[in-house]
C-alpha cells in the first residue's frame, strides 16, 4: 500500500469511531454525527485517490491496511472492538463510497442496522472468517487449517472480486492456497469437518466455491490421487462458479426465486467461466472443463446442453457431487440448510441419473465417516 495514503485513512478510521460514539450519545441524524460521516467520506475518498480500493483486516489485536499495520491508538483498537463485535473479520472500501454506503456502516457497526447483520454494498465488502473443528479431544492440537490466515482470505475474496470488475480473472498464488489446503486436509482425519472454515457473510459464491474445493480435495484423495492432479482437481472446485461474477449481483444475492429472465441470465455462468478460465494463463484445462460441465448432470439433463456422445470428465462429475452437498448444507436468505441425513438420502436417490453412481458411492462413504 501506498504509505502517502496511510494518514487520510488513519483520519477516516478516527472521525468513523467517533461518529458511531457520538450517534449513541445524540442521535444518528445529530449535526455532529452527521459532519463526522462526511469527514470520514472525505478522507476515504482521499485515501482511494491513492489506491483503487483499501482493505483492512484484522491480525490478532491489529489492523492491516495493505499488509501495514496502522498505528495502534484509542481509534484504531476501538474500530477492531466495533468490527469484531459485529462479526466482521475484513473490510475493503472501493473506489466510489456513497454517502448512504458510509452511513449504512456507521448505523450497522452502532448497533442500528436492521435485520441485525451487516451487509456489504457495491463498494464497502465486509467479510467475516471463522475456523472451525467440531474434533473430540482436540485438547490444544493446532488446527491444520491455522494456516489460511485472514490475509489469504482477503486475497482470495479480492481475486473473485476482480474478475467481477475486470472481466479477467489473475491466476498468481492459487495453486499455492490450494497446496496449503491439501497439507491441512492431510493432518485432517475427518476431512468434511473442515467445512466452511471461511464465512463471508455476504459472500457465498466466494465461500461455497472454497467449499467445494475441499470436497473435491476429500474425494480425490480417498480415490489415491496425488500429486499434479491432485492440485487440478482442487483448483476446478475453487473456480467452478468464477462465472458468476459476469452475473449481475442483484440476481446472485436475491433472496427469491429468479424470474424466467433472470434464470437465463444464470444459467450462462458455465460459458461464461469457462471461457474465462480459458483465457487465463497458468489455470488447468480441468478447470475450465468443470466450470463449464458442473451443472450438467450425469444423464446430461442439466445445462449448458451439449451435442450427443458428450464425454463428461471425471472432475465434473466429483465437482457436481461437492456443488450439490455444499449448496444444501448451507444455509441462505433463500433457504433453509438441510440435515446430513437428509442430503445423503437424496444423493443416493439421484445416484446415476443426476451423480455418477460410483462417484456417489465413495461420497456417501466419506459421508458416513463424518456422522459416525
Amino acid at each position: 500500500m501506498n504509505r502517502s495514503a496511510l494518514e487520510p485513512l488513519r483520519n477516516a478510521v478516527r472521525h468513523l469511531v467517533t461518529a458511531v460514539s457520538s450517534a449513541a450519545l445524540y442521535s444518528f441524524d445529530h449535526q455532529q454525527v452527521t459532519r463526522l460521516r462526511a469527514a470520514t467520506l472525505d478522507n476515504l475518498t482521499a485515501t482511494l485517490q491513492e489506491e483503487p480500493d483499501i482493505s483492512l483486516v484484522i491480525i490478532g489485536d491489529e489492523l492491516l491496511a495493505g499488509g501495514v499495520p496502522l498505528d495502534t491508538g484509542l481509534y484504531v483498537g476501538r474500530f477492531v472492538e466495533m468490527l469484531r463485535a459485529r462479526g466482521i473479520g475484513h473490510i475493503r472500501f472501493l473506489r466510489g463510497i456513497t454517502e448512504e454506503e458510509l452511513s449504512s456502516l456507521a448505523a450497522s457497526l452502532g448497533g442500528g442496522q436492521k435485520g441485525g447483520e451487516s451487509r456489504s454494498t457495491e463498494h464497502i465488502r465486509l467479510g467475516r472468517v471463522e475456523v472451525r473443528f467440531n474434533r473430540s479431544g482436540a485438547g490444544d492440537e493446532k488446527d491444520p487449517l491455522a494456516a489460511f490466515t485472514t490475509e489469504e482470505v482477503t486475497r482470495i475474496t479480492e481475486l473473485y472480486e476482480d474478475v467481477a470488475r475486470n472481466r479477467k480473472l489473475r491466476a498468481a498464488g492459487i495453486t499455492d492456497m490450494v497446496g496449503g489446503i491439501i497439507t491441512a486436509l492431510r493432518e485432517q482425519a475427518r476431512p468434511l469437518m473442515a467445512l466452511a472454515p471461511l464465512r463471508d457473510m455476504d459472500e457465498y459464491t466466494f465461500a461455497h466455491s472454497v467449499n467445494v474445493c475441499i470436497l473435491n480435495l476429500a474425494q480425490a484423495m480417498s480415490l489415491g490421487i496425488d500429486g499434479a492432479l491432485l492440485q487440478e482437481i482442487g483448483i476446478a472446485g475453487l473456480l467452478h462458479d468464477i462465472g458468476k461474477m459476469f452475473v449481475p449481483r442483484e440476481i446472485l444475492t436475491k433472496p427469491a426465486q429468479l424470474t424466467e429472465d433472470e434464470w437465463r441470465i444464470m444459467r450462462r455462468h458455465p460459458h461464461q467461466g469457462a471461457r474465462c478460465l480459458i483465457e487465463t494463463p497458468g489455470v488447468p484445462h480441468l478447470a475450465a472443463v468443470a466450470a463449464f460441465e458442473h451443472h450438467m448432470k450425469h444423464d446430461f439433463s442439466g445445462y449448458p446442453a451439449v451435442p450427443p456422445g458428450w464425454n463428461r470428465s471425471l472432475v465434473s462429475e466429483m465437482t457436481s457431487i461437492s456443488d450439490f452437498f455444499d449448496a444444501l448444507r448451507t444455509r441462505r436468505a433463500y433457504s433453509d440448510s438441510v440435515e446430513l441425513r437428509q442430503i445423503a438420502g437424496m444423493l443416493l436417490d439421484r445416484r446415476g441419473r443426476e451423480f455418477h453412481p460410483l462417484l456417489t458411492r465413495n461420497f456417501l462413504l466419506i459421508l458416513s465417516r463424518m456422522m459416525a
